[in-house]
């Protein structure tokens, strides 16, 4: 049986275009003992991706090499298996790639609980979901009654990360790129308040909806927002610094806040990448599927339909196009 897959063959300059991709047909393979063989079902595009087509050797994780596969997370069911620990039917997640049909020996796998939904799986218990609980819970150590702000809130991780902080008794500001999103927020995920990033009056706003200060700020996207922020933390504020969308696609980044407030204000400010904290993501699942069942945790998936879809798709992430987790339905 012949299935399709998208290799990536250029690295990208400043843009994701589609001549960095190739479309090809492969066979299925015939697999040996230890392995089983995965039919992908939902695949999910996130930011992280730009950096795994670059060449940066330096970075968190090495890069997909010209001819791969392209890297990402999805879902996927077992069609076949020679491996003892998984059956025919079991559905996993787990990095799969830009692939139909992919064979696996099950590391890196993670079995899913029946009745959770694979829109649920890609946008709570997968990477946005573990990114938001291990940066908000493990590296900001929330307490009831502090104050946190996030950017992107509407995006996957952000979205989450506010949830996860109301469910421990935060006030909750987020900063979104439209007044659509700012209603989502405060209206279906019930954060304090949502300010529009590109409002003219963006520091009074958020003056105005931080009355005592910032005690957390948990930093996706870089900006203006960043700076605003930056000037209203409190002492001993900590800053989790997850991602910088706003410089993704910029040749020069832009500078970012003086130091001199992280002396001051005596700031913890933390960069993390979830490949360090692999080991403890079946415990982080379980910790997420219990905000899940309580129903704290709501969510929005956009899908595209087909694999080829991710080629143009993946640049919603970065033009704020997407209204939801971003995935591909196969």
């Amino acid at each position: 049986m012949q299935y399709k897959a998208i290799k990536l063959v250029k690295r990208p300059e400043l843009r994701i275009t589609p001549d960095l991709f190739e479309t090809v047909t492969l066979e299925t393979p015939a697999i040996v003992d230890g392995q089983i063989l995965l039919k992908q079902t939902h695949m999910s595009l996130d930011p992280a991706m730009k950096g795994w087509m670059t060449d940066d050797r330096k970075s968190y994780i090495p890069p997909v090499e010209l001819g791969e596969i392209m890297r990402s997370s999805g879902v996927a069911e077992v069609v076949e298996s020679k491996h003892e620990s998984f059956a025919v039917g079991d559905r996993v997640v787990g990095m799969i790639g830009w692939t139909e049909y992919a064979v696996s020996d099950g590391q890196g796998l993670n079995k899913l609980p029946p009745g959770v939904s694979a829109e649920a799986v890609l946008c709570v218990l997968a990477l946005p979901g573990l990114t938001a609980y291990q940066g908000l819970i493990e590296i900001g150590k929330p307490k009831a009654g502090e104050t946190l702000v996030v950017s992107g809130a509407a995006g996957s991780v952000g979205s989450m990360v506010g949830q996860l902080a109301k469910a421990e008794g935060l006030t909750v500001i987020g900063t979104a790129g439209s007044d659509d999103k700012c209603r989502w927020l405060e209206d279906e995920l019930g954060f304090d308040s949502a300010i529009n990033y590109k409002s003219d009056d963006l520091a009074e706003q958020m003056a105005g909806a931080t009355p005592n200060g910032i005690d957390l700020y948990f930093e996706n996207t870089g900006g203006p927002v960043q700076h605003v922020v930056f000037n209203r933390m409190n002492a001993h504020g900590r800053i989790i610094v997850c991602g910088m969308i706003a410089d993704y696609n910029t040749a020069t980044p832009a500078p970012g806040p003086s130091w001199i407030n992280i002396i001051k204000r005596r700031l913890t400010i933390t960069g993390f990448t979830m490949p360090d904290h692999w080991d403890d993501v079946p415990r982080m699942m379980q910790e997420l599927a219990t905000y899940l069942a309580a129903g704290k945790l709501k969510y929005r998936a956009h899908k595209l339909q087909g694999l080829e879809s991710a080629i143009e798709g993946i640049n919603l992430l970065f033009t704020g196009g997407n209204t939801g987790k971003l995935m591909v339905e196969l």
